[in-house]
């Protein structure tokens, strides 16, 4: 390029500048504006070069100066109140300007700015500070978000849209709205009557949210003026053909609706829950420690659930929600069903190969080992993988699912315990999946909610379905299971539990802690994972605790030593 194209180019770039800078201190709409992003770099000269295919532009990278340009176009255009000009400069245009228009009429958020921050390739933050207004009620409200900028087919640099980049909270469907509030706020208080707050208990932050939408209209408060994220309509979703996974029948919502700010406060009606503030304290200590771990701690003779907590507490609830293979802690409901149909015996000899074919997939026990002349007792102890595979052909297809659901009540979808929960799956396959199923691979999905259930119900030989909030409170119908477990079998399951943690797998763990104590430890395979999900599940006396450490290997080493902790200090 010549010099005088060099001149022309700089010149373009001041004048844009200006042009930004002139938006920002003028406030064109409703006195909104954007701080002002410095454009750097330039463009280059392809005069002679053959014309490339949309495909071709499309791949092409990103300049600096594009996903500088590009941000402060789509923030400037924004920042007008312009939510066409804004929505043009995304690769979803319509989604845009919808999810836009309801930012000004929905949200009521006037005199907005933004400040970009430091990107990181194509990513850029920003800092978004506004005024909440609403029939005389007004506040200040920060928050930071992102966006990402890609190239549309045809090489056109554009924002990725997602309803994150109006505010990281949104998901497809939901909306920013401010307003009277659809339900009054709730104060809820523990099994002992202390309060429970976010700030007390980081992990129950959603699980207030969740309490508020079920119990708020029935205890007795009455309703303030918020900013809330107000989640989709599941009907709606479900007509569209939307997935509705992990949602709850307590209020058929995967996440509740999620207070942002509060303009005028309600009054609040008190919601007492069974949580227990030791429980709930040693296992918010004990996640804090360690990453990607979840831990749920329940009552065994009861169901009521004493605590449950997430090393990330504005993710995903994985504790109440998550949906992951339990690995070897399925075995639990397996060996029921061995007992039960006779297909082993505690002390009887059982098969413990270092492989197992079924279905044309060779499975193997961890490191490969063997038991020779084994019985079923040092085979489940060891968790030996094959000594359950071996016996999926004398099984049918459907044998495991109907265990699952009659006898641990699991994957019935018909769980209410007072907030939104997954209540676990455990689908009917054939073939290899029906064997890999048997060891809590396949399409088995659980959370430390399920598995601290399933342990329970192992403990007692009855099922009794968790609950947060007492029946009494709503006169909900508790689930219940058609039939309890064999008398014998439900004895032999004890008993081998019982043998696991103080001589099996679950016995590192465990070693600290005496009494009447029963474990299973448990590894789950995940693709793309270098290590397992390590889960354990264990009790001790009238507590149960499970948990999932996600990537964490080996159970026993990995959520062994966190259920193990949670439980001395509760016991």
């Amino acid at each position: 390029m010549g010099k005088r194209g060099r001149a022309s180019s700089n010149a373009m770039r001041k004048e844009t500048k200006v042009a930004l800078i002139a938006v920002t201190a003028g406030a064109v709409v409703a006195g909104v504006g954007i701080t002002a992003y410095a454009l750097v770099g330039g463009g280059s000269d392809s005069a002679g070069e053959e014309p490339l295919s949309p495909k071709e532009l499309q791949a092409k990278p990103l300049t600096k100066a594009e996903v500088e340009r590009t941000t402060e176009k789509f923030l400037a255009a924004w920042a007008k109140g312009d939510a066409a000009g804004a929505a043009a400069l995304t690769d979803d245009a319509a989604a845009a300007k919808a999810a836009l228009v309801s930012y000004q009429k929905d949200a009521h958020l006037t005199g907005v700015t933004f400040t970009p921050g430091k990107k990181t390739g194509a990513k850029v933050p920003f800092k978004v500070a506004a005024t909440v207004s609403y029939e005389g009620k007004s506040k200040p409200y920060t928050y930071d978000s992102e966006l990402t900028v890609v190239r549309a087919l045809g090489g056109k640099p554009v924002v990725d849209w997602q309803p994150s980049v109006v505010h990281p909270g949104l998901k497809p469907g939901d909306v920013l709205r401010a307003g009277e509030a659809g339900t009054p706020p709730i104060k809820a208080v523990d099994r002992n009557g202390g309060e429970i707050t976010a700030e007390k208990y980081p992990s129950l932050g959603n699980v207030l949210d969740g309490l508020r939408e079920k119990f708020g209209k029935k205890a007795g408060g009455s309703a303030g003026i918020e900013l809330q994220i107000v989640r989709a309509d599941p009907a709606k979703d479900k007509a569209k053909g939307k997935s509705d996974t992990a949602k709850s029948k307590d209020d058929g919502k995967a996440l509740p609706d999620k207070t942002l700010l509060t303009l005028s406060q309600g009054t609040p009606g008190t919601v007492k829950t069974t949580i227990s503030p030791t429980a709930q304290a040693a296992a918010e200590r004990e996640v804090a420690s360690r990453s990607r771990a979840a831990i749920v701690v329940l009552k065994p003779s009861t169901g009521e659930i004493l605590a449950a907590a997430n090393s990330n507490p504005s993710g995903m609830n994985v504790a109440l929600q998550g949906s992951l293979a339990p690995g070897s802690t399925m075995k639990i409901v397996t060996a029921s069903m061995l007992l039960e149909k006779g297909l082993a015996g505690i002390d009887k000899p059982h098969p413990c190969p270092k492989y197992f074919t079924s279905g044309g997939w060779k499975f193997q026990n961890v490191e490969e080992f063997e038991i020779k002349g084994g019985t079923f007792r040092s085979s489940f102890a060891a968790s030996c993988n094959t000594a359950f595979i071996s016996q999926a052909d004398k099984l049918g297809d459907g044998d495991l699912t109907k265990q699952a659901q009659e006898v641990f009540g699991l994957g019935r979808g018909n769980w209410q315990i007072g907030v939104p929960s997954f209540d676990g799956a455990v689908p009917v396959q054939s073939a290899a999946q029906k064997a890999a199923a048997l060891i809590g691979q396949g399409g088995v999905r659980m959370n430390p909610l399920n598995v601290a259930s399933i342990i329970a119900t192992a403990k007692t030989g009855v099922f009794r379905q968790p609950y947060l909030v007492s029946p009494e409170v709503d006169g909900r119908q508790l689930a219940t299971a058609p039939r309890t477990l064999d008398p014998k079998a439900a004895s032999q399951l004890r008993e081998l539990l019982a043998y696991t943690a103080t001589n099996g797998s679950a016995a590192e763990a465990m070693a600290s802690l005496g009494g009447d104590i029963g474990g299973k430890t448990g590894s789950a395979e995940v693709d793309g994972q270098e290590k397992p999900n390590g889960w354990f599940t264990a009790w001790r006396g009238d507590v149960a605790a499970a948990a999932v450490m996600q990537e964490g290997g080996r159970g026993g080493k990995s959520s062994g030593p966190l259920v193990a902790a949670v439980l001395r200090q509760v016991g």
